[in-house]
């Protein structure tokens, strides 16, 4: 493995991190606490081509590798958590299915402007019922006369509700097996769909600026050519999409994590007791040490799920390798810096207070940690 980045990668690099200091992090303390959606920056992103970063430049993306797209989330979460899954949602659980699964037709009508960042679109998998256990999907799709007629209800779903989302792709019971068993398909449900609706916006720990609503269907008909892929392949093709997505979400958490150790070093060089700044005590300095040498440790990992993925390999133990740990690793480091903060660390005006909620959802989004160690021991062979 080179460990050195290619100089396209470097690039993308240093452009997401001048754009996540000079543009998100000046604005993410206001959005955090307005709850609101920010539409400039989405905008801004698409601009610069990072909302169809790994997307082929013939479907409107910019044609960059998994590599590329990790370092980038890695950036944006760095100033903040809420436009870093507002990108990685858009383009891992949004619009990577249609890039993988849609016909060429679905590709130019539906991935071409999601690329371009002309609008966003939803993934709905989890259900009030069905979370970590996805294959409990109640919601139902029934064909009538050529067209879809579907019924349930879809929760925590991300980019689902804006002004300039397009619609979600849901996965439904389409039917049962020879063996009475559920037949679980995806659908692409456009936004101006009659009987489709959207809750308001949850009221969130974490997040607040990133749009998350529960979705609702009342005999909602969609056309029979809105089935992404095969029937019945449904739950495989969605959990073929969060083996991805898992990487972007891991990206995620050692950005996070790289945000909170840079406010924790600098407070640590600025604040003073007992006559010298506390960056000279060992305590805090083993603090900061092993801050740094956790964020390393995950970065790596990472990188390396992304590498194997743009080889071609098997990356699946990787990608669940890396958002186990990268995770639990950004509890463990924005923690230290809330202590290191001491008592401002409880305040919301110290970014580190907003880290701290932020970084909780990174363990249970994606698949939990328990399920990513489920994942991990089927790999096993356990």
């Amino acid at each position: 493995m080179d460990f050195h980045f290619t100089d396209e990668q470097k690039a993308i690099q240093s452009l997401c991190r001048e754009f996540a200091r000079d543009e998100v992090k000046p604005r993410a303390e206001e959005m955090d606490a307005s709850a609101a959606f920010p539409y400039d920056l989405v905008k801004k992103m698409a601009a610069l081509g990072l909302m169809g970063l790994p997307f082929p430049e013939e479907y409107g993306g910019s044609g960059a590798d998994t590599v590329s797209y990790a370092l980038a989330v890695m950036e944006i979460a760095r100033a903040d958590a809420s436009t870093a899954i507002t990108l990685a949602a858009h383009v891992s659980l949004g619009s990577m299915p249609f890039y993988l699964f849609g016909t060429e037709a679905q590709k130019q009508k539906y991935l071409v402007p999601l690329a371009r960042g002309e609008m966003l679109w939803g993934f709905g998998l989890t259900e009030p019922q069905a979370g970590s256990d996805a294959g409990g999907t109640r919601t139902r799709a029934e064909l009538r006369d050529g067209r879809w007629t579907v019924n349930g209800t879809k929760a925590f779903i991300t980019n689902s509700g804006t002004d300039i989302t397009g619609g979600t792709t849901i996965t439904a019971i389409t039917g049962h097996d020879e063996r009475g068993r559920p037949e679980i398909s995806n659908l692409a449900v456009e936004q101006a769909t009659p009987g489709f609706t959207r809750a308001k916006t949850y009221r969130k720990m974490g997040w607040r600026a990133s749009d998350t609503r529960e979705l609702s269907f009342a005999d909602a008909e969609v056309p029979e050519d809105a089935l992404l892929g095969r029937r019945g392949d449904g739950l495989k093709q969605f959990l073929q999409i969060l083996d991805g997505g898992r990487i972007s979400v891991a990206a995620l958490s050692v950005g996070l994590a790289m945000g909170a150790f840079d406010e924790s070093l600098a407070y640590a060089q600025a604040r003073h007791q007992f006559g010298k700044p506390i960056s000279k005590f060992q305590a805090i300095q083993f603090k900061l040490a092993d801050m740094l040498c956790q964020i390393e440790h995950a970065k790596l990992m990472v990188l390396k799920a992304a590498w194997e993925k743009d080889r071609g390999e098997d990356f699946v133990m990787s990608a669940s390798l890396a958002k186990l740990f990268s995770g639990e690793m950004s509890h463990r480091v924005v923690n230290e810096a809330v202590q290191i903060h001491g008592g401002y660390g409880f305040m919301d005006e110290y970014p580190v207070s907003r880290m701290y909620r932020d970084q909780k959802i990174n363990e249970i989004g994606e698949g939990t940690n328990e399920i990513q160690r489920l994942v991990i021991c089927r790999l096993m062979g356990l």
